[in-house]
């Protein structure tokens, strides 16, 4: 397999065809390399070539003050930056981005906005990971105001077409393991799909997507390889999708924001199995 050919990015001809929002940002286009080839020692003690993921840091500059420096592949990292900001709720639309510059030669992303970013919104500098987030104050607060209008529904068929679909969109995974995957689904068809170091840039780059196509999320369903945290789920509730799959588990958090937002979760969902934990309702079990 040629590493240059493997990409943790897929964005089918549907969603590539869409416009970018009127009066959206000013965007690099800076995907970086996504695997790289070593050499390691085996069990059997022998030396062969294996590939890994290639995480890298992305410092995040908002008019000039350093907010986060995020652990990436780096595959789509404006919409990653974008999605970042709006789930942080420090925007709350992307036509308050002037740019979004990407550089890896010095590892930033130099965000400008029309009129700045309160500061008492914005976050210390800090790290992200996979288990890293929001503050739980931060997160019950933006739950105060979240109305779910989707009246999305799913059926059995649907969910197991999905995940038969997931199968085949894993790329980096398949060449490299140690990234998790996250995908938006439109009426049971794959828009886009994106693979990453962790859950949470895999779903602030489809949030990033979303908000700078002004794609509504109430038709839309959000598959991903991570768990379903409170936070997952408010990230996902945001963005008005009503319908979230993970091939894990769900946490006590994410279930109780899901109910109370009239949300249906499945989790542990692989391989024609399937948990459903919330929002009965919308799922046709039997079709």
């Amino acid at each position: 397999m040629d590493v240059a050919s493997v990409t943790a990015l897929v964005v089918q001809p549907e969603a590539a065809k869409l416009a970018a929002v009127p009066g959206g940002p000013l965007l690099s286009s800076a995907a970086g390399e996504q695997l790289r080839e070593i050499q390691i020692l085996d069990d059997h003690n022998q030396r062969r070539a294996i590939r890994i993921p290639v995480e890298r840091p992305l410092k995040l500059l908002v008019d000039g003050a350093e907010m986060v420096t995020l652990m990436t592949l780096g595959a789509s990292p404006e919409w990653l930056v974008a999605g970042f900001l709006r789930n942080q709720r420090l925007i709350a639309d992307v036509i308050e981005l002037q740019s979004i510059l990407v550089d890896w030669g010095s590892g930033t992303a130099v965000v400008r906005t029309h009129s700045g970013v309160a500061d008492s919104a914005a976050p210390q500098p800090r790290g992200t990971g996979c288990g890293l987030g929001s503050g739980f104050g931060d997160l019950m607060s933006g739950s105060a105001g979240v109305a779910l209008s989707s009246p999305t529904r799913i059926s059995r068929t649907t969910l197991l077409s999905i995940l038969e679909t997931m199968r085949h969109y894993d790329a980096i995974h398949r060449a490299a393991g140690s990234v998790h995957s996250c995908a938006l689904f439109h009426d049971g068809a794959l828009w886009v799909a994106i693979e990453d170091v962790s859950r949470h840039n895999g779903v602030d780059t489809i949030t990033g997507w979303m908000a700078l196509h002004a794609v509504d999320g109430t038709d839309k369903i959000l598959f991903t390889t991570g768990r379903l945290t409170g936070e997952m789920v408010m990230k996902a509730a945001h963005s008005q999708i009503a319908i979230m799959v993970s091939r894990n588990g769900v946490t006590a958090m994410g279930c109780d924001l899901a109910a109370r937002f009239g949300m249906t979760l499945f989790g542990r969902a692989a391989n024609r199995r399937y948990t459903c934990y919330t929002g009965f309702d919308r799922f046709d079990a039997g079709s």
